[in-house]
């Protein structure tokens, strides 16, 4: 029986991934670079000295991968994968980076997507933009303990996704061949600026919940307190940039043609997620 392998299956949209895709019959096996607990389910991978790559795509017909984060080489993380799914006779790969990514070429999670581009696998690539699901744990700190909201991104907006959203199109893509050989941005259905998320985290939990722009320099220090690499925290840097300077406020229709429905609202997050910025 082929398999379904999935690279970052303990993730945010990987776990939730997993769900779907055993829920329509894929035979998943769940990459980890922790020590496998169950053989049957999981291999072993670390992307950074690719042991256990070879192993890992044996018997794997569909693979799901992504760079793991606080790696700023994707493309030396990622090439090696196509190249032993390819060896490995893997008929497709579903690849996310991040909106914008193509805007540069010599940027290295777009030579990433080059490189399965030019592969002669079949493939899907999705950039998702922000995550709704950062307010819940990367911004999180700042909301549970002076309510607010710290970021250096100014009044831009953003058209945030549910990464839920994120894993019913990978699901999707690894399900189907109908949209082979296509590359999808995948947004939320309007863009907000963080003063309405504050206002609509306030209103699901009943708390006082603002925004409140910083300095480029706080938040670098913010990120090399919270123990990121140096060279990490530059590139987060540049991509909030990137999203002060009004790159992440395009929306999509590629949520609603893919899934047959609309985007999940800020709103419906902030209500399901509503217990992460309640204070015991």
């Amino acid at each position: 029986m082929s398999h379904t392998l999935v690279i970052g299956a303990n993730g945010t949209v990987g776990s939730q991934l997993v769900r779907l895709l055993r829920a329509v019959g894929h035979n998943v096996l769940k990459a980890t670079s922790r020590p496998v607990t169950d053989p049957a389910t999981e291999v072993h991978l670390n992307l950074v000295t690719r042991a256990g790559l070879d192993t890992a795509l044996r018997g794997v017909s569909k693979v799901f991968m992504l760079s793991p984060p606080g790696h700023t080489n994707q493309d030396e993380l990622l090439n090696p994968v196509v190249d032993a799914a390819k060896a490995h006779g893997v008929q497709k790969i579903v690849l996310m980076t991040a909106m914008g990514a193509n805007a540069d070429e010599n940027a290295p999670m777009r030579k990433a997507e080059v490189h399965l581009e030019t592969s002669g696998l079949a493939y899907n690539i999705i950039r998702p933009n922000w995550f709704m699901q950062n307010f819940n744990s990367f911004w999180i700190q700042g909301i549970l303990e002076h309510g607010k909201i710290f970021l250096p991104v100014g009044a831009a907006k953003g058209s945030f996704i549910d990464a839920r959203d994120i894993s019913a199109v990978a699901a999707r893509l690894l399900s189907t061949d109908a949209f082979n050989q296509r590359d999808f941005d995948l947004t939320g259905a309007v863009a907000l600026d963080h003063d309405a998320v504050a206002a609509i985290l306030s209103k699901a939990t009943g708390q006082t919940i603002t925004y409140q722009d910083i300095p480029e320099g706080d938040m670098r220090s913010v990120l090399l307190q919270a123990g990121l690499p140096s060279a990490y925290a530059e590139f987060l840097l540049l991509i909030l940039g990137f999203f002060k300077g009004g790159y992440s406020k395009r929306t999509t229709d590629a949520v609603q043609m893919l899934l047959g429905r609309p985007p999940i609202t800020l709103e419906q997050y902030a209500a399901d997620y509503r217990s992460a910025w309640i204070k015991a």
